[in-house]
């Protein structure tokens, strides 16, 4: 059998094909062309390595890139508003035809940044903000939490602009501020779509927002004419009456003695009960006064923890039975003019999103 290992007797020598054809080297000169080889080699691994290192640095700095695109991503200015006036839902899709079920199609589709601008509308749409927050946030898609937060910003923007509706916002940022502490807390089990240093830059954001709404001053109206206070008694009362939540009442009667007199009325403080309140529910919080009469403004606080208000809104979203359209109340839908007479519902906020849980 031949011995296939290098011989140890051998004297060095080898046969080496070149370009001239077949030289006998020694072992010198193969370790000088060893070497040689040896230093290309070194030379072509540092160039490896230095291209190595450019290629880490450039994907260090295309991944701090990405990061910060996420984040301007997050505070773009052109979100994804679509603005239809009424779409279709039906609770199941077909091959014919597919139902917008999902209420974060519904809130992506409907024209809530043209209702943000209306006045008659604006309260709806923040009450509906708060109800997502609470609840439905982690059931929106991508999409949908976007035109969220984008939603919101236009919101606080208005209210930072026109001094006006500071506390239920104050009331929703809280809410939303809440919920998404929780939230992200779980972001590895899928609750919230996205990046967690947005949610995280969105948070801050919103702590932003509630340090402007806590240091926003409101000025004093520049005309000289007839105010409040100026008008007579009767009609003050009268104006007084017209206010459905207890807390403006109080804040009211701060602003002058004659006001918190009128503010401090037996007959007002029971309408407010009785508007908001049920029969039953006063019976069983009922609370009289050392003189025997029925104290209504310590009534309606303590009620206000236990019960929640009658809402009321001066435009709501409206669901036609007949064709499944939801609509604004002012906003015509297709099947008015074939049926005039066709079988609409005004929606709360909370009845519009439960038009989606099925």
């Amino acid at each position: 059998m031949p011995f296939l290992g290098q011989d140890w007797r051998s004297p060095g020598q080898s046969w080496v094909k070149t370009e001239e054809g077949w030289k006998k080297t020694s072992t010198e000169d193969k370790n000088n062309n060893v070497s040689v080889a040896s230093f290309c080699k070194a030379e072509e691994e540092e160039e490896c390595f230095n291209k190595e290192n450019m290629l880490l640095s450039l994907s260090y700095d295309m991944a701090a890139k990405k990061r910060k695109k996420d984040l301007m991503n997050n505070n773009t200015k052109v979100p994804y508003f679509h603005r239809e006036m009424w779409i279709y839902v039906h609770k199941g899709s077909t091959k014919e035809r597919h139902g917008y079920c999902t209420l974060g199609e519904a809130f992506n589709r409907l024209d809530f940044c043209s209702a943000i601008k209306d006045t008659r509308r604006f309260n709806y749409v923040v009450r509906l903000l708060e109800l997502i927050a609470k609840s439905q946030l982690p059931s929106l898609s991508g999409v949908a939490q976007k035109n969220y937060m984008n939603i919101l910003e236009r919101v606080v923007q208005k209210v930072l602009d026109d001094q006006q509706n500071v506390r239920p916002i104050k009331e929703l940022l809280q809410t939303l501020y809440v919920s998404l502490c929780v939230l992200v807390q779980d972001m590895g089990k899928s609750v919230l779509v996205g990046n967690i240093n947005i949610w995280v830059h969105r948070m801050e954001n919103i702590m932003q927002w509630q340090q402007q709404l806590k240091n926003i001053q409101i000025n004093r109206p520049t005309s000289s004419g007839m105010s409040l206070t100026d008008l007579p008694a009767s009609l003050q009362l009268n104006i007084m009456q017209r206010l459905s939540d207890g807390r403006d009442l109080v804040s009211l009667g701060q602003v002058c003695p004659e006001l918190e007199t009128l503010a401090e009325d037996r007959l007002l403080w029971k309408r407010l009960c009785q508007h908001h309140f049920t029969d039953r529910q006063i019976r069983k919080r009922l609370m009289v006064s050392d003189k025997g009469h029925l104290e209504w403004k310590r009534m309606y606080f303590k009620m206000s923890r236990c019960y929640p208000h009658r809402e009321q809104y001066s435009d709501t979203l409206h669901f036609c039975t007949h064709c499944h359209i939801l609509f604004w109340q002012d906003t015509k839908h297709p099947c008015t003019a074939n049926n005039p007479e066709s079988c609409t519902m005004s929606l709360s906020p909370q009845d519009f999103i439960n038009l989606f849980n099925f």
